[in-house]
């Protein structure tokens, strides 16, 4: 078999192969072997024609298409491996020849990985962020957790305070017409939490059960739903029931109830410290987004259209997912939200780019700095992954070594992490400028 690359743009080209004629009469003999399972000639039971008169009858013709079927698949895949090209799609192919006694040839034009032409990539300037934990956000964290063991109690004589949970009825008009998702009974919303329109949650606040009141809403410019951006919106809302958390007191009570400490003391010195361990890889992550983003970004790579497509489709299945487990299908997520799946997609547009191009960049830094995932790299990851899912490290090896995919995913990861590694020891961290 003969294999000829040529590029014919930045990230396409045509293959040009030739399958000698020997391998084509065989491509030719298993085609025949699965068609005359099927062919009926009278005086012969099934399967039992004879070469000869089949192709006497039908025409070595006929079996053309199944030895195409048959041989183009693996030949196509041979001439990949043997020019070294990347293809990133299904090749288009264009059948030149295929005759019986001559080579099978034909063309592929073939959409291939980009070429990357980094920029500079060592000694990257970024500018320092500082992390720090400070009172606030110990007393923040505090109040988060206050919050989630307090008790919840129906409020008879009151008004709606920041921090209530409603239930409301609503019905909402933009240009004195209902709107889609504009009305609900028995909603429930929690007062602060800014989960609906900005303004509306704080016009309810002094609102006492069983009151009615209309309030305005304008729906901001980048409003996910088109029609209604920038418009003013009119609803009308019943206060049905206010629930008030009533918050425990920080004593060493509660601490023994809750931790594995005896005392106030000990707990938050505990919390602080957690933060600050939070705050430490959140760090971490911010210097390696830094630099990653300007590495990227000093990269000339003319990406091609069928990637990001494939990179939207992947997150928008990891956002039906999601939604899945809020019981969600992503059908009914696009009819509430009014949404086209075009609209969802152009959405995800960006991100998808910038994913495909630090990808793309990071792979061509490995190369270049030949970059490889050792054994005991593996055998590092397998060891953290027994400590975070508590599964014995002989289940993990099994559970790899049977997955291929896994266990290649897991070395690109590992590889991708190596390389950020490197980059960031590699750069310069200048300190954060006063503010």
């Amino acid at each position: 078999m003969a294999a000829k690359w040529e590029k014919t743009g930045a990230n396409v080209g045509v293959l040009e192969v030739e399958v000698d004629s020997e391998r084509f009469a065989q491509a030719l003999d298993e085609a025949f072997k699965r068609v005359v399972k099927r062919v009926v000639v009278p005086g012969f039971r099934k399967g039992k024609v004879p070469r000869k008169l089949f192709e006497k009858r039908f025409g070595v013709e006929s079996l053309y298409e199944d030895a195409v079927n048959i041989l183009l698949p693996q030949a196509y895949q041979e001439a990949v491996m043997e020019t070294g090209i990347e293809p990133v799609d299904q090749p288009a192919v264009d059948v030149v020849q295929v005759e019986s006694g001559k080579p099978f040839i034909f063309k592929a034009t073939v959409t291939v990985k980009p070429e990357v032409h980094l920029g500079e990539y060592k000694g990257i300037e970024v500018q320092d962020k500082v992390f720090e934990v400070t009172d606030e956000d110990v007393e923040r964290e505090i109040q988060n957790i206050l919050r989630s063991h307090a008790q919840i109690e129906t409020v008879e004589d009151g008004a709606v305070e920041k921090g209530d949970v409603v239930t409301i009825d609503f019905e909402g008009t933009v240009d004195g017409e209902p709107f889609e998702g504009g009305e609900a009974e028995g909603f429930r919303l929690e007062i602060g939490s800014g989960s609906l329109v900005a303004g509306f949650e704080d016009q309810l606040i002094g609102m006492k059960p069983g009151e009615e009141r209309d309030i305005e809403v304008t729906f901001p410019e980048e409003y996910h739903v088109k029609s209604l951006r920038g418009k003013v919106a009119r609803f009308h809302v019943k206060l049905h029931e206010i629930r008030r958390p009533v918050l425990r007191e920080l004593n060493d009570e509660f601490v023994q109830e809750v931790s594995e400490f005896q005392t106030v003391d000990e707990y938050v010195a505990d919390l602080r410290k957690k933060l600050e361990e939070r705050a430490k890889l959140d760090h971490e992550r911010y210097i390696e987004n830094e630099v990653v983003r300007k590495v990227a970004e000093g990269a000339t790579i003319e990406i091609p259209p069928v990637m990001v497509e494939r990179e939207i489709d992947h997150q928008i299945g990891h956002f039906a997912q999601q939604l899945q487990m809020q019981q969600i299908p992503l059908e009914a997520y696009l009819e509430f939200t009014g949404l086209t799946m075009e609209e969802l997609r152009d959405q995800y547009r960006e991100l998808a780019e910038q994913n495909v191009r630090t990808s793309l960049v990071l792979e061509a830094i490995a190369d270049a700095e030949k970059v490889e995932v050792t054994e005991e790299d593996v055998q590092q990851e397998i060891a953290r992954m027994v400590e975070q899912t508590g599964l014995e490290a002989g289940r993990v090896r099994q559970l790899l070594s049977f997955r291929d995919p896994e266990l290649a995913s897991l070395r690109a990861d590992l590889k991708t992490r190596k390389t950020v590694r490197l980059l960031v020891e590699q750069a310069k961290i200048v300190p954060p400028t006063d503010n």
